[in-house]
């Protein structure tokens, strides 16, 4: 399963970070998540044990859901990811060689940018999408000027302040998508809490489509 299938199939271009997540709690959270419709999951590699969290989360949801980590810095991480059954890397820079390792994998990339020179060398490194981030400083009228210049097949996302108030906002700019994290889930949050959170966020995604 890759971000592409998922996307065509009608998922939400929503993606959750789950920063601070523990692997006892992670099957709990993924499963109200996905039962919410959200199928892109990721666990920052800052997180307890991101590796476990992941692993079982690939075991229990991969055949429906994306499982991946964020906040990968390096090409060793990039290959740790892997080996735990992980199928999306994001990371909040652009790192060449981590950005071409995760290609070399065949996972799907999520780099982080913010300057125009950092979004042409996360795709020159196999990048098809790119992560604005932190987004919310920057607004999605940054976003538009900078798809301006991409190539256009190059999908953006938002991350960073995002959420269901702004979904709609990041989308008619030019956003493929999004990755929402505090506002959908903050470490002791139980697994009701972070489903209702993400019904409301599908909800404000359905509504960009009407």
């Amino acid at each position: 399963m890759t971000l592409d299938d998922l996307l065509a199939d009608g998922a939400p271009p929503i993606c959750a970070i789950l920063r601070g997540i523990r692997p006892d709690e992670a099957i709990d959270v993924s499963a109200a998540l996905v039962d919410a419709g959200i199928r892109i999951l990721e666990v920052p590699f800052n997180s307890p044990d991101p590796l476990a969290s992941i692993a079982a989360m690939q075991g229990e949801f991969g055949d429906r859901a994306l499982i991946g980590a964020g906040t990968v810095l390096s090409v060793e991480a990039v290959e740790a990811l892997h080996d735990a059954g992980g199928r999306i890397m994001v990371t909040p820079n652009t790192n060449p060689a981590v950005i071409a390792r995760g290609a070399a994998l065949g996972l799907d990339l999520l780099p982080g940018f913010m300057t125009p020179s950092e979004a042409f060398a996360a795709i020159a490194a196999g990048a098809k999408r790119i992560k604005l981030f932190p987004a919310a400083r920057l607004g999605a009228a940054y976003v538009k000027a900078v798809k301006d210049v991409l190539p256009r097949e190059v999908g953006v996302w938002a991350v960073g302040g995002t959420g269901a108030d702004t979904i709609g906002e990041w989308l008619a700019g030019g956003c493929e998508g999004i990755g929402v994290g505090g506002a959908l889930y903050k470490p002791g949050d139980d697994a009701a809490t972070v489903g209702q959170r993400g019904r409301d966020l599908v909800a404000a995604w359905q509504a960009t489509l009407r």
